[in-house]
């Protein structure tokens, strides 16, 4: 496979923290002028799925903060390489941002919510992943009203996942498992390990019906575009972009599923 964006980018952490010595000032400036195209490569990669009113210079200055936080934080004895972390960091506080702004409207996440319940039951009843046309069926809306829906919650259902990818960073930066995290909020998943947690994610994805597991998989593995997994597989990007939503609710659903059965 082709080196992804972000394994072009280059890892300084020897180079900075090799001799288990606090950076001077001078040292913090030269590490975040190394690291701002990381910034923007984590905003850029945010914004692709945003609304056209958000844009990447949006989240750059949260993406300093996130950095700078990294630089305040690291432990070059945990193993982890700096870089990994920055961008753990970076996104966080990006993510961090977007909530502040409280920018998604409540019958968007009202509407999430329903699919997520729809795709859950229907997946649950029928043993298998549910057809466009079955879950369209379902809402009682025609097929192309259901792909307009799909646009509609894109933005929240990529933005939770996002979230998701917050659990904790690992040194392993092309491991999509080992990236996927919730938000940090209390919840039933809390007392589950990371292998836990991992497990019950690679099951979830593996359920995935083949195409939206590959859109899965280049875009959060490989880091392809929409655009660009459009042209992979021989489908528009707004068709690529659907299959993606899909396959967000359909974790979500089963994420929700699981959560139940250990709260109970």
């Amino acid at each position: 496979m082709a080196k992804t964006r972000r394994g072009v980018l280059k890892d300084y952490t020897d180079a900075f923290f090799g001799n288990g010595k606090p950076l001077t000032r001078e040292k913090r400036e030269e590490l975040i002028l190394k690291y701002s195209p990381l910034i923007k490569y984590v905003a850029g990669r945010l914004a692709m799925r945003l609304p056209p009113n958000i844009s990447p210079d949006d989240l750059i200055s949260s993406g300093v903060i996130g950095l700078m936080d990294a630089i305040e934080k690291f432990d070059s004895s945990k193993n982890i390489r700096f870089k990994t972390y920055a961008e753990f960091r970076i996104r966080g506080a990006m993510l961090d941002e977007l909530r502040s702004l409280d920018w998604i409207p409540r019958s968007i996440r009202k509407l999430t919510t329903e699919l997520e319940k729809t795709y859950g039951y229907l997946e649950k009843e029928l043993n298998r992943p549910a057809e466009d046309k079955e879950v369209a069926e379902a809402l009682g809306v025609s097929i192309e009203k259901f792909h307009k829906l799909l646009d509609k919650t894109k933005s929240i259902t990529f933005l939770d996942i996002e979230n998701i990818r917050r659990r904790m960073p690992d040194d392993n930066e092309n491991d999509l498992f080992d990236l996927i995290a919730d938000d940090g909020k209390i919840d039933p998943f809390a007392l589950l390990n990371k292998t836990e947690i991992k497990e019950i994610l690679i099951k979830a994805i593996n359920a995935l019906p083949e195409k939206e597991k590959i859109v899965v998989s280049l875009y959060y593995y490989e880091d392809l575009t929409m655009r660009e997994i459009g042209e992979i597989m021989g489908y528009t990007e707004s068709r690529i972009s659907q299959m993606h939503t899909k396959a967000m609710l359909r974790l979500r659903a089963h994420l929700a599923s699981v959560a139940e059965e250990i709260d109970e």
